[in-house]
C-alpha cells in the first residue's frame, strides 16, 4: 500500500553563508481553526502541529529566490524499493 502526504509549510528562517543560504521551514496553521477545522492552511497543521525542517541551497540560480513570510507545498512520496521514479 502507497502512502504520501503533502504538507504545507511556511519559510521562517533564512541563514545566510557563501554561496549557500539555509532555509528553515516550519508548518502552517491559520491563527484560527473554524468550527469544524476547514482552513486550508490547517489541513496539515490539524494533525501535525509542529515540525521543522531545513535546506541548504547551493545552487547558484536559486539563491536570493526565497523570501521569509512565502508559503511551500512540499509532497512526500515513497521511493520504490529500486530508488527510480515510476513514470
Amino acid at each position: 500500500m502507497s502512502h504520501s502526504m503533502r504538507a504545507k509549510v511556511v519559510l521562517n528562517k533564512i541563514e545566510q553563508y557563501p554561496q549557500t543560504e539555509r532555509l528553515t521551514f516550519n508548518p502552517v496553521a491559520a491563527k484560527q481553526y473554524g468550527a469544524d477545522g476547514a482552513d486550508e492552511d490547517n489541513t496539515f497543521a490539524k494533525f501535525s502541529p509542529s515540525g521543522e525542517f531545513t535546506l541548504a541551497v547551493t545552487n547558484p540560480a536559486l539563491l536570493g529566490q526565497f523570501k521569509p513570510g512565502e508559503k511551500y507545498y512540499v509532497d512526500f512520496t515513497p521511493v520504490p524499493a529500486d530508488g527510480e521514479a515510476k513514470a
